[in-house]
């Protein structure tokens, strides 16, 4: 039950920070991006299932609290969240490499989903701009602000896992 809450807690802070507080940490207007480290994070530790459902809740969150298509970012943590939750087979407590890696590509395919969904369909098709300007700089000012912030997603879920030994 306690996990239960504190994982809800986080899904609910990290859409909630992201509209309101990142802005004022906003580099050249790219701000980290606190929903693909709660996903990637906890569907790496916890595996798909859980990666898809915390996914959902953030993005759903994310879509009521910045107004905008219901379900547009829904679908991509939800998406983010089931391909990060492959990587929970190799999983090792100890390494951070590998989760700041997977951080880094769930934000890049964040980015491209982006893209796609909102420039490239409006005719704007100068992806190597995008890329450059925007994809690269946010994915890795996340992965900066992840090395922090997988600590406290990681001591989470150490504390409040249950263990049948």
């Amino acid at each position: 039950m306690k996990r239960k809450l504190l994982i809800g807690l986080l899904c609910f802070l990290a859409p909630l920070l992201q509209t309101t507080l990142m802005s004022y940490v906003a580099v050249a207007s790219i701000r980290p991006n606190l929903p693909v480290i709660l996903t990637a994070s906890f569907a790496l530790m916890c595996g798909s299932r859980t990666g898809m459902t915390i996914g959902f809740i953030t993005g759903i969150l994310l879509d009521l609290f910045g107004g905008g298509t219901l379900g547009f970012y829904a679908l991509i943590y939800t998406w983010i969240g089931y391909a990060a939750g492959y990587a929970y087979r190799i999983f090792y407590d100890d390494d951070i490499k590998t989760p700041l890696l997977l951080i880094g590509i769930c934000d890049i395919c964040y980015g491209i989903y982006q893209y796609v969904t909102t420039f490239m369909i409006r005719g704007r098709i100068n992806v190597f701009f995008y890329l450059g300007r925007v994809i690269i700089p946010e994915m890795i000012y996340t992965v900066i602000f992840a090395v922090f912030l997988y600590q406290l997603n990681y001591y989470v879920n150490k504390k409040t896992v249950r263990s049948y030994f």
